[in-house]
């Protein structure tokens, strides 16, 4: 194993450093060994210069309200930037809204519709902040973010900042091929005048579907995989594949198929990463063999088996 980070390797920042962080604590899964460091940003000038003055070769992790996160059981040798209250703020002109990469996707929706600027009620599914929906392309509901993104703002691993257009963000299915070591700070979304009234209510349906179809209460992390292509899957969702091979409601040490819907993974309360990362590789090897289907994370990845 690597040898940890240590505050002490890291430049003065305005922000917080916290060593050994649990992340375990800020991810959806509750589980995870910790971070050598966790790096809270004062603001976007004190990003820019930690990641200016920070050697290349100790990695840094961009994670948000750990949603769409699976940590190992090892920890993370690095230091993960959890960008908080300074990033979340939201403002509306017009129609068009801007809102830090700490911003809750949901309340992005609530604010939009309050001020009457609808087309951003699909945000009110999607579980997580802004930067996550950047980073991969996040969507629920027949609607993208690069339906709605006019520009998105974020710094290098130079610590330059940057501003990207939406055609510069290469997105595609839940994907985003802005490039490598980008660590997003913010965006401007445009929508179109609605009635206050009706995107509530759109709202409302989108969230009864959500409760209905998905274990929100559970100690999970989303969808577990990206929908394969229809050419290739035959139609069939990632969801209705796991259910072919029979795995609706497995269990891997204390992780399980959520019984509701099985592209969701659970903690039933005890669960290691490792049960879930091995639960989740099982099911992809099952259904390649099967099927000949071959399923993509969508959950992310970081740090070191135990």
């Amino acid at each position: 194993m690597k040898p940890g980070v240590r505050a002490s390797d890291l430049p003065p920042v305005r922000g917080r450093y916290v060593e050994r962080a649990d992340m375990s604590a800020i991810t959806w899964f509750r589980v995870g060994g910790p971070a050598d460091v966790l790096y809270a940003p004062e603001d976007e000038a004190d990003l820019s210069e930690f990641l200016k003055n920070t050697p290349k070769d100790i990695p840094v992790y961009p994670v948000g309200v750990g949603s769409n996160l699976l940590v190992r059981d090892g920890g993370v040798r690095g230091v993960v930037i959890r960008l908080g209250a300074p990033f979340a703020k939201i403002a509306i002109e017009g129609t068009r809204v801007s809102a830090g990469a700490a911003a809750l996707d949901a309340q992005l929706a609530r604010q939009a519709a309050r001020a009457g600027v609808a087309g951003l009620e699909f945000y009110r599914g999607v579980p997580g902040t802004i930067g996550g929906a950047l980073a991969m392309n996040a969507g629920a509901y027949e609607q993208e973010t690069k339906d709605v993104l006019v520009e998105a703002h974020a710094c290098d691993r130079d610590g330059a900042r940057r501003v990207l257009t939406n055609a510069e963000m290469g997105f595609s299915y839940r994907r985003c091929a802005a490039g490598e070591g980008l660590i997003f700070t913010g965006a401007v979304f445009q929508g179109r005048a609605g009635a206050p009234a009706d995107i509530d209510a759109r709202m409302k349906t989108i969230m009864e579907r959500r409760e209905r179809s998905q274990p929100i209460r559970e100690k999970t992390g989303g969808s577990t995989f990206a929908n394969p292509d229809p050419s290739k899957s035959g139609g069939r969702k990632a969801w209705q594949l796991i259910d072919e091979i029979g795995a609706r409601g497995r269990i891997v040490g204390d992780a399980q198929v959520s019984a509701q819907h099985c592209n969701f993974m659970i903690n039933r309360g005890k669960a290691s990463a490792r049960d879930l990362e091995s639960l989740v590789e099982g099911l992809r090897k099952e259904v390649l063999n099967r099927t000949g289907v071959e399923l993509r994370w969508e959950i992310r990845r970081i740090g070191e088996p135990a």
